[in-house]
C-alpha cells in the first residue's frame, strides 16, 4: 500500500542518518590533519637536533613540540592554539569512534561498555598532554585505558571476519612497540620523530578504514533489509 511505501521510504531515510553518523571519526581525522598541516606552518623552529633551526621539520620535531607555550628556539609558539584545536578535535574524534564502534560489532554488553568506557578515558587522559602534568605518565595511563580497547576492537574484528583489518591492526601493535622501544633504549632516540609520525599515520589510517568498512557493512544491511520489506 501507498502508506507502507511511505514508512518504507522513512525508514530508508532514517537508516541513512545512522549510517552517516558513522563516518564522523573519519571527518574529524580529515580535520585534525589539517590543523597539523597549518600548526607545523606556524612553529617558529627548533629541534632535538638543531635548537636554531627554521620552522617545523618533520624529520626531527614531535607533535608534542607544538603544544608547547614556547618553541624549542625560544620564541613564542604561535603554533600552540591550533595545535591544541587539533588535540580537541582528536581526542573528540577517537571519543566518538570508540563510543560508536562497539555498537557495530557482535560482541558481548560486557565487551561493547569495557570499549566504550577505556577508549573514551584514554582520549580524555590524553587530551592533558598539553598541560604541566608529567608527559611520560599522561602516555602511560592514556595508553594502558587505550590497550582495553584496541584489545577489544580486534576482538569484534576477528568476530565480524574483517581479517584484513585484524592484521593491518597487528601492524599498528608493531609500530606501537617499537615507538617504546625507541623511546626508552634511547638508543635511536634520533629516529623517534619519523617512527612517531608513521605510527601515528598508520593508526589514524586504520581507524578511517574500520569506519569507512562499517559504513559499508550498515549500508548493506540497510539495502537487504529495504528489498526484504519490498517482498
Amino acid at each position: 500500500s501507498k502508506l507502507q511505501q511511505e514508512q518504507n521510504i522513512l525508514r530508508q531515510q532514517t537508516n541513512n542518518s545512522k549510517n552517516i553518523l558513522v563516518l564522523l571519526p573519519l571527518l574529524g581525522i580529515i580535520i585534525f590533519i589539517v590543523l597539523y598541516i597549518t600548526a607545523t606552518l606556524l612553529y617558529p623552529g627548533g629541534s632535538q637536533i638543531d635548537k636554531n633551526s627554521i620552522g617545523f621539520s618533520w624529520i626531527n620535531n614531535y607533535w608534542c613540540n607544538l603544544l608547547n607555550q614556547k618553541a624549542i628556539n625560544g620564541q613564542h609558539n604561535s603554533a600552540k592554539p591550533v595545535a591544541m584545536t587539533g588535540m580537541f578535535v582528536l581526542c573528540l574524534t577517537l571519543s566518538i569512534f570508540w563510543f560508536i564502534f562497539p555498537r557495530h560489532i557482535n560482541v558481548g554488553k560486557k565487551l561493547k561498555l569495557a570499549i566504550q568506557i577505556f577508549g573514551t578515558l584514554s582520549m580524555i587522559i590524553a587530551f592533558f598532554l598539553f598541560t604541566s602534568i608529567n608527559h611520560d605518565l599522561i602516555i602511560n595511563l592514556a595508553s594502558i585505558f587505550g590497550l582495553v580497547a584496541t584489545v577489544g576492537a580486534f576482538i569484534g574484528l576477528y568476530k565480524m571476519k574483517s581479517f584484513r583489518l585484524f592484521a593491518f591492526g597487528l601492524l599498528n601493535i608493531l609500530f606501537i612497540g617499537l615507538n617504546n622501544y625507541v623511546y626508552y633504549t634511547k638508543g635511536l632516540i634520533v629516529y623517534l620523530p619519523i617512527v612517531q609520525k608513521i605510527t601515528f599515520a598508520t593508526f589514524l589510517f586504520w581507524i578511517s578504514c574500520i569506519n569507512i568498512s562499517l559504513y559499508r557493512e550498515q549500508g548493506k544491511k540497510a539495502t537487504n533489509k529495504g528489498i526484504s520489506d519490498l517482498l
